[in-house]
């Protein structure tokens, strides 16, 4: 099994990241720009649901393994038909509070099969052209609206600020 894991810190609240990123099906926060639903009219928080979007050309389906508002984090897994050459992928976003300034500290990974050969590339490729990616997006889009420690605004001092 492979395992590929990304984390970063926030200087936002863990419960401002969680609100953003709870519903699993709501993924803009992450940069994906396409049409982005849950199948069969789901709730984004319905275990056994379903995400359906595109990125580029591919069509992506995620299944909710498990969600936790109280411990902040979703579990999912990919569905037919996969789109690269991998078996087996289960990750896990969460969000866990920093107490020290009341910031967040989230990771994100996942757990893989593939070729023996080819571990290399898809772990690097899940870290840096997935979750570093997305979690640049999310501290972006955290800057934009404004979200920073339960106040509006506040992110010209050191909130969210990756240049800080």
């Amino acid at each position: 099994m492979a395992k590929a894991y990304f984390s970063t810190v926030l200087e936002t609240s863990a419960d401002d990241v969680w609100a953003v990123i709870r519903d699993f099906g709501s993924y803009q926060w992450a940069g994906v720009v396409s049409d982005v639903h849950m199948e069969d009219g789901k709730a984004g928080d319905a275990v056994g649901g379903v995400r359906n979007f595109h990125t580029a050309d591919t069509l992506m389906r995620q299944r909710l393994l498990a969600h936790s508002d109280l411990d902040r984090f979703y579990t999912y897994q990919l569905c037919e038909p996969v789109p690269f050459p991998i078996r087996d992928y289960e990750a896990t976003l969460r969000v866990t509070p920093v107490i020290d300034g009341n910031r967040a500290f989230i990771e994100w990974w996942a757990t893989f099969d593939c070729d023996a050969d080819e571990r290399d590339r898809w772990t690097s490729h899940f870290e840096k052209d997935g979750f570093s990616k997305w979690l640049s997006n999310l501290r972006a889009h955290l800057i934009a609206s404004g979200t920073c420690n339960g106040r509006s605004g506040v992110y010209g001092g050191r909130c969210c600020d990756p240049r800080r």
